[in-house]
């Protein structure tokens, strides 16, 4: 029997209540809001289709989402990439385009059973139309829709990819006046590009991507993902897609499409496996087009916890007591992508109590914090972080946070308002906490003003965490750990530390980062010693022999704890 190559619109009578199943069950484990349930429903009354379908069409919900609910639902398997097989069983009697439309991938064949993967199991026409064209038991299984559409590929139709399938229907021959805005709007509103970067932008999210870079040169168009704090190449548009795929994303943050000689900088809120996405954009221009990053903050996977952040108990306690002091300032330092904001936000939810007014200047503001008045600096209008700070004094605030000490005149300004009774939290960027007092003495800051209102320095560096099921345990040698400087941290024998182990499912061996930080909390003996211009290196030591923790030791300490690898530490520190 020849199935039919068209999807049938059948219905069967009882398939709303498994439909409102998986909706009741996506809603009572949070991952879906009443509101965008009505937002789906009141969509089928116009259109028709299945909620669940709606749903993940919409970007209310994720596809591994719907899978899950499917599942546990059913109590059936969930599937997964990796368990994709080799080749997949012959059934001469069935289309690949059928399997496509009703998204069925058959992956086993053995006495009589036919095991597919379904990423609708409710579908029962579907299922039974392919028993009776294939003659055999169905087994089904729970699959997500673009792992199966990507497995069908794979297994049966040439190896094309999602991506692959998406660029096929990109107009080729039409390259058109590049130049031309209105042209270059056609090309961005096409369906085939629009649906380019949303997998772009889904694929990111999937992988827990922190930036995005889409980088155009002369032959090929090459995008990257920022994975744990590394870049890794992913798989590309073609060439001839560039002009569309970043007109399309210049579109979505509000850029001018028509300026190309100029760097441009925009957002773009978005909604990506039901998630709510704030993308930071930037484009510079280079020599074969305009590159583009964007910073992917997710708001809802923020964690405002020292202890989630990487901080033990005892640095807990030393930065907590700081940051109860009624005023002075508090830095914290680092390069880009280092968490500081990230380490402020936790701060500033900690201070965050009725009895106290919180205000921040930001630039940009990544995450809103209830109950905390936060200014968005644009320097394009004049509010820089120093104007912003003059009108903030005047409204009485008990605690400050500026994004960034970016000039002489905003940390004077700072300092001010550190000296008449607030609390200042800001970044500044330096390479340890000891080097943040020089910086700033090295902008211009007088001596005897950072020794009266700065409290402490914390200095961060983020590295990647070993996943606990995907690490292997190794012992050090003991010249190694006297090289490493293991043996200043104890005095045992033997030193165990863990290498990552890369699997199809953690392919780096490495899930997620923590911090790993010194805090340099002012004496009297390392005010003296600013006041008589010593280095920061001469600073530094001191607050060692005073009892401070490296950045390197504290690195060291979660190597042996089984947190991350000596492999991590080195790479972020100076150590190195």
């Amino acid at each position: 029997m020849q199935v039919s190559e068209e999807k049938s619109e059948m219905n069967t009578p009882d398939q709303a209540t498994p439909c409102n199943a998986v909706c009741d069950f996506l809603l009572k484990s949070d991952r879906l809001k009443p509101a965008d349930v009505k937002r789906a429903e009141s969509y089928r009354e116009q259109h028709g289709g299945d909620l669940v379908t709606l749903l993940v069409r919409l970007g209310l919900v994720s596809e591994r989402d719907v899978a899950e609910a499917e599942a546990d639902l059913l109590e059936l398997p969930l599937f997964r990439s990796s368990d994709l097989p080799g080749e997949a069983p012959e059934l001469p009697g069935i289309s690949v385009r059928y399997l496509k439309q009703n998204l069925i991938l058959p992956i086993a064949e053995s006495n009589g059973d036919l095991t597919v993967v379904m990423a609708n199991p409710r579908d029962e026409f579907a299922r039974k139309a392919l028993e009776m064209a294939s003659g055999k038991n169905i087994i089904s299984r729970v699959g997500i829709a673009s792992e199966i559409e990507n497995g069908i590929e794979k297994l049966l139709g040439g190896g094309r990819s999602a991506m692959g399938q998406i660029v096929e229907n990109l107009d080729s021959d039409d390259e058109g006046d590049l130049e031309d805005v209105e042209h270059l709007r056609d090309l961005a509103s096409e369906a085939p590009v629009i649906r380019l970067v949303n997998l772009i932008m889904q694929r990111a999210v999937e992988a827990r991507a922190s930036d995005i870079h889409i980088e155009p040169f002369e032959n090929r168009l090459k995008v990257r993902y920022r994975i744990d704090g590394v870049l890794q190449e992913v798989e590309a548009p073609p060439s001839k897609s560039t002009a569309a795929v970043i007109s399309r994303i210049k579109i979505m943050a509000r850029m001018n499409i028509a300026e190309r000689r100029l760097p441009q900088d925009g957002r773009i809120m978005h909604r990506v496996q039901g998630k709510e996405l704030d993308l930071r954009v930037s484009t510079v221009p280079t020599s074969h087009g305009e590159s583009v990053v964007m910073r992917i903050l997710d708001r809802e996977s923020i964690v405002l916890d020292f202890d989630s952040l990487g901080f033990d108990q005892e640095l807990t306690t030393k930065f907590t007591r700081a940051l109860e002091m009624p005023h002075g300032i508090i830095l914290v330092t680092g390069p880009t992508g280092s968490g500081k904001t990230t380490t402020l936000y936790t701060a500033l939810s900690a201070l965050n109590t009725p009895e106290r007014k919180i205000i921040t200047v930001e630039d940009p503001v990544e995450y809103q914090l209830e109950g905390i008045n936060q200014i968005q600096a644009k320097s394009s209008i004049g509010l820089d972080f120093a104007h912003a700070l003059r009108a903030i004094v005047r409204q009485d605030p008990d605690v400050i946070m500026i994004g960034e000490m970016r000039d002489l005149e905003t940390a004077r300004i700072a300092i001010q308002s550190a000296l008449t009774g607030h609390l200042v939290l800001s970044t500044i960027h330096t390479n340890d906490a000891a080097g943040g007092i020089t910086r700033m003495m090295d902008m211009g800051v007088e001596d005897y003003l950072l020794t009266s209102t700065v409290n402490a320095i914390l200095a961060q560096r983020l590295v990647r965490t070993l996943d606990a099921e995907h690490r292997e345990p190794y012992e050090v040698l003991p010249e190694m750990a006297q090289e490493l400087g293991l043996t200043q941290l104890d005095t045992q024998d033997k030193f165990v530390v863990y290498h990552p182990v890369p699997s199809a499912e953690i392919p780096s061996g490495y899930r997620g980062r923590t911090s790993i930080l010194e805090l340099l909390t002012m004496s009297d003996p390392i005010r003296r010693l600013i006041m008589q211009r010593g280095t920061a290196g001469e600073i530094q030591d001191l607050a060692v022999k005073e009892g401070m923790r490296t950045m390197y030791q504290d690195g060291l300490n979660k190597c042996l704890l089984g947190v991350t690898t000596l492999e991590e530490v080195l790479r972020v520190t100076q150590e190195a």
